[in-house]
């Protein structure tokens, strides 16, 4: 038996009138017949009483009426589910975002894309830059905001903001009372930075900076994430160049300035041009949609 024999003996228990389950299932009565007597050969169970005048159902009948309706219902839902699936309304997205943009651009992204796709599963999952770039060729992740590291031909890029650095140091540091803070204020400082094989773009902006000036940074420790950056600066063992994102909630000891010439980053949202899961073309729609509002 096959789903099509359930459709038969549905058609006849639900009208329990073989000329008109013959009619629902475009056949004519004399095969159909043949085919609820196969059924019931089939199973060895007898599933309807008929006579000249009646037809209903066994006990037996009953029963199998209730699972069949059952299984024919799960057999829709996967045939429908598959399809939306296959077109991007359903599914799993695994979505990657290195730690500051969740103080920007991506609480926006993740509600207008459940907005857009309430049926698409979105699995977050918070990474440093090079773990997100890694994560994207190896296919682990399906799209990821991230700094943007420059020509990436196996990635499509869309671009969401951009963001300048700013400085940060305990209320206590003499450099809170300065006008304008630049490479040379800040040159023998004890600087707090993310390392270029964590975040290769930011510490590269951050080298640049001083170094457009003739200035080498003197970096004393390299944590890999900003949160910890930060707690460190607030217990005095640096000062550190961040995301202006990331200076809202700083907590009562520390202060954030603006940089003379600060650095400016590009973030971005990225996804595999080979990508074979058709939820990510709603997110870079919505990605671009986001490009425009704050570009």
């Amino acid at each position: 038996m096959d789903t099509r024999h359930m459709w038969y003996f549905m058609a006849l228990a639900e009208t329990l009138h073989f000329g008109r389950a013959a009619e629902r299932m475009n056949m004519s009565q004399p095969p159909f017949s043949r085919q609820i007597a196969m059924i019931e050969q089939s199973l060895g169970v007898k599933l309807f009483e008929r006579n000249s005048r009646n037809v209903a159902l066994t006990p037996a009948g009953k029963h199998f009426m209730k699972d069949c309706r059952n299984v024919l219902g799960q057999f829709e839902e996967a045939c429908r589910d598959v399809r939306l699936v296959a077109s991007g309304m359903k599914g799993e997205l695994r979505f990657g975002f290195m730690m500051h943009a969740a103080h920007s651009v991506v609480p926006q992204l993740v509600q207008l894309y459940a907005e857009a796709r309430p049926d698409v599963r979105l699995v977050l999952d918070e990474r440093t830059p090079t773990e997100i770039d890694e994560m994207l060729v190896a296919g682990t992740l399906d799209a990821a905001v991230t700094f943007d590291c420059g020509y990436a031909p196996h990635l499509q890029t869309v671009l969401l903001a951009r963001e300048r650095l700013h400085i940060i140091m305990r209320k206590d540091h003499p450099l809170v009372t300065a006008d304008q803070i630049g490479p040379e204020e800040l040159s023998g400082e004890k600087i707090i930075a993310a390392s270029a094989a964590t975040a290769p773009a930011l510490r590269s902006a951050i080298n640049s900076y001083f170094s457009a000036r003739g200035i080498v940074p003197h970096v004393v420790l390299e944590p890999r994430l900003q949160h910890t950056i930060i707690q460190l600066v607030a217990k005095g063992l640096g000062i550190a160049l961040i995301p202006a994102s990331l200076c809202t909630e700083l907590g009562a000891e520390l202060m954030s300035r603006a940089l003379t010439d600060a650095p400016q980053l590009d973030v971005v949202l990225r996804a595999p041009i080979t990508t074979k899961n058709p939820a990510v073309s709603t997110l870079m729609e919505i990605g671009k949609s986001i490009q425009r509002a704050s570009l």
